[in-house]
């Protein structure tokens, strides 16, 4: 696990380039702060922040070089068949026990199509002088992050976007296009960035740099995996089979590894697993407590680790530690990330580094065995647009009569959007539902549909047109962000088994009718989580983090509220419509609507563009 970065240049010898490469090198040091180095020529320049997980020795210190030298490495990441990599290459003269350097002598024998072989997690920059070729990959689902800026014929890239933004010359201007799609999900899909000259390396693609331009090579494609009928008997075997290796594979480390819980089936599944695969009381185990009422779900994760005899820490949270975090987060990571979720996650890596070096979460799960209520709704929206027109009119009146809750996820939030929507087609009552709840009088433009989509809308299935639509947007670029700039920030590795190679490919081909059924969400993987857990956390409603951001805004967070959000400053941005940002916050504190989940992506959004922008 590391920061990478570094830059190639096609034409002449790029002036400053050692400077910049090591303000770029400074910047990404909260991401691994045991080693750094830098190769370099007159023409590219790739360089490490190395965070010892596997084999902490000197040798394993990255990047790596082709025993010529010829091609450079540099990954941040895990890889979690390496063995079975390096056994391949009985001749080759590794220096280390890395997990990393078996990429080296896959690429030397594949080529750039050796990316579809490694199992893990990873970003890789690979340097290959002998071909005048950069290579920028990311793993399949998108954990760990890779940017790139084309300056003229040179090409810089970084794990985090504020290391592009050491250079000088990189424009900090707006994507009109990317903000359009913040205000819309909370989250900017790839490949855009906020910034519109900075953009992301696509998740489970390989993209190329030469003199001639840039091409991608998306290897992996999950909206073309074919369902394959199968029994539920035959299905929860495999399952049970599958997800056990996977927390097996990334148990493995040379530093202890941790869990983070929740008490909900997800992250508890993974303990229950570590706590197999290792001494149940070597296992630390991590919550987070919310002193909010309404919020605190520490005493399940509590229960959990005194049922597997865990080492368990609570991290407490307050609102002053949530703007502390806030605080954080909005300095030190240049991406408007609205997930709240952010700012406990923030803490809770924190503490957890105190005692770990790595830990196991459960991002990944809801979107492949269809966890969200949301998809419960897909199931009824049906039923709900056949009734007569006076009868919906009747419900809808009922719904929206229903006190306003300001607590997280409520059944009076998901009844009012649910009649709200749910007479829309299956993907935009999927956006209306899961998005931000700000409407088009809220921007200028349209949402950009990434090229996928197509294929997505022609699936016949509704509900596996929407768990692919998440994992394919929702997972990759708000979740999995969310967790490695949280964790990143204080030198923490998160792994998430339930995003292994192996288990992804085979819960993305079982039948969504083995994932939703009935009113119950997770199906299959309840039922595979009762050979280890009690039933009364495979029977939890599911929850998830959530944040008390809607008292936070009428309270703690109320006097930099009215500053991000004031008319006049709105105005003088020419961005939002002050008017709508307006009526959205006085309906909020007074008491007429909960607006939280459209409110807080403007908040952040506005404390990104103070610290980042610059106005």
């Amino acid at each position: 696990m590391c920061g990478i970065y570094g830059m190639v240049t096609f034409g002449a010898a790029a002036p400053d380039a050692a400077a910049v490469v090591e303000r770029m090198g400074q910047t990404l040091r909260h991401r691994g702060s045991d080693d750094r180095a830098v190769l370099s020529s007159p023409t590219a320049a790739i360089g490490t922040e190395r965070l010892r997980i596997t084999d902490p020795s000197p040798r394993a210190a990255q990047p790596f070089a082709s025993p010529d030298g010829t091609v450079w490495l540099a990954c941040n990441g895990a890889i979690y068949n390496a063995a079975a990599l390096r056994a391949r290459y009985p001749r080759y003269p590794f220096r280390s026990r890395s997990d990393i350097e078996p990429v080296l002598p896959l690429y030397l024998d594949r080529g750039p199509a050796g990316a579809t072989e490694l199992d893990g997690m990873f970003a890789l920059a690979i340097w290959d002088a002998r071909r005048a070729r950069l290579l920028l990959a990311r793993d399949r689902a998108g954990e760990k992050p890779l940017f790139y800026a084309r300056l003229g014929d040179t090409v810089w890239f970084a794990s985090e976007v504020q290391a592009l933004l050491e250079h000088p010359a990189v424009p900090r201007e707006l994507d009109s296009a990317a903000l359009d799609d913040y205000l819309t999900f909370g989250y900017v899909p790839e490949p855009r960035t906020m910034f519109a000259a900075i953009r992301k390396v696509e998740a489970g693609s390989v993209a190329s740099f030469d003199a001639g331009g840039h091409g991608v090579l998306r290897y992996w494609v999950p909206e073309l995996i074919p369902v394959a009928p199968t029994s539920p008997e035959r299905a929860e075997r495999e399952l049970a089979e599958r997800v056990e290796l996977a927390v097996r594979r990334q148990l493995a480390a040379d530093v202890p590894v941790g869990v983070f819980t929740s008490g909900g089936v997800d992250s508890s599944l993974l303990a229950a697993l570590a706590a197999r695969a290792n001494a149940p009381e070597e296992l630390h185990t991590f919550a987070v407590g919310f002193a909010a009422a309404g919020f605190d779900e520490s005493r399940h994760a509590h229960a959990l680790a005194e049922h597997l005899g865990s080492r368990h820490v609570t991290v407490r949270v307050a609102e002053p530690d949530l703007h502390e975090a806030l605080d954080l987060v909005t300095g030190g990571v240049a991406e408007p990330i609205a997930d709240p979720a952010i700012l406990p996650t923030c803490l809770l890596a924190r503490a957890a580094r105190e005692r770990v070096g790595a830990v196991l979460s459960g991002e990944g799960a809801d979107e492949l065995f269809g966890g969200y209520p949301t998809y419960l709704g897909h199931r009824a929206a049906p039923a709900y647009a056949a009734l007569p027109g006076p009868a919906r009119l009747l419900l809808r009146g009922v719904v929206q009569a229903l006190p306003v809750s300001r607590g997280t996820v409520s059944l009076e939030f998901l009844l009012k959007r649910f009649a709200a929507e749910a007479e829309r087609e299956t993907l935009e009552r999927h956006v209306a539902w899961f998005g931000t709840g700000l409407d088009p009088e809220a921007w200028a433009d349209g949402i950009h549909e990434p090229p996928w989509l197509p294929v997505v809308r022609r699936e016949p299935d509704p509900l596996r047109q929407v768990m692919l639509f998440d994992y394919l947007t929702y997972l990759r670029d708000d979740l999995l962000p969310k967790v490695d700039r949280a964790t990143m920030l204080f030198s923490l590795e998160a792994r998430s088994p339930y995003l292994d190679r192996d288990l992804t490919r085979f819960a993305l081909g079982l039948p969504t009718a083995l994932k939703v059924r009935g009113l119950t969400t997770k199906w299959l993987l309840k039922r595979v989580a009762r050979r280890w857990l009690p039933r009364h956390i495979t029977r939890r409603r599911k929850r998830g983090l959530s944040v008390p951001v809607a008292a936070w805004i009428n309270h703690g967070l109320r006097t930099e509220v009215d500053r991000l959000l004031a008319p006049e400053r709105l105005r003088a941005e020419g961005v939002l419509h002050s008017e709508r940002a307006g009526q959205l916050l006085s309906e909020h504190r007074a008491g007429q609507a909960n607006h939280a989940r459209a409110l807080w992506p403007l908040v952040v959004y506005e404390r990104w563009r103070e610290r980042w922008l610059g106005d």
